[in-house]
């Protein structure tokens, strides 16, 4: 993950908040830095791939991370699983919502299920097995908001490209 001294961990904590709170009044410090981390976090396309089989391999479908989480032997395994889960599926619902046709193509086993839907489901899971108890409140709120969350980060989106367009379509982290 980027470090929170990053510029570009500063700017994408300044448009969550800004977008977060100007647009969808929503002034809560710990969801709003949660999915500004969010942001952060997938940047670097490594976390992506933070779940891994049993064979070490990373996991990109969410069928296959939930199996994963489900699968685990230990219940804080399980919640890191269920919290990439609906980490991922805010992402790609959130900033990329046009990939998710192809992230859920026929060939994958994602092509039945609901981002959405699975997002908040796996956030409440995660709420109810994190071994931390202040992580719990804002899981939970992630469960109950993810819609919101999700739009708030489309207009994030909306925000750095207005920011690309006016340093010449480079991408802010290039």
């Amino acid at each position: 993950m980027i470090s929170e001294s990053h510029p570009l961990h500063r700017l994408f904590r300044g448009l969550t908040e800004s977008t977060f709170m100007m647009e969808l009044g929503v002034g809560d410090p710990s969801l709003v830095g949660y999915v500004s981390n969010l942001l952060a976090a997938f940047v670097p396309s490594q976390p992506i791939g933070q779940v891994r089989d049993k064979q070490g391999r990373p996991l990109f479908e969410v069928l296959k991370m939930v199996a994963e989480a489900e699968s685990a032997a230990d219940r804080e395994r399980r919640g890191e699983c269920y919290r990439h889960v609906g980490d991922f599926t805010l992402f790609w619902t959130g900033v990329y919502p046009e990939a998710l046709g192809k992230l859920r193509g026929e060939q994958s086993p994602d092509c039945l299920i609901n981002y959405q839907q699975q997002g908040k489901r796996s956030y409440y899971l995660a709420s109810t097995l994190s071994p931390r108890t202040d992580d719990r409140p804002v899981l939970r709120r992630l469960s109950d908001q993810f819609e919101l969350c999700a739009f708030g980060l489309s207009q994030v989106r909306k925000e750095w490209e207005k920011l690309e367009t006016e340093i010449g379509d480079k991408p802010l982290w290039a």
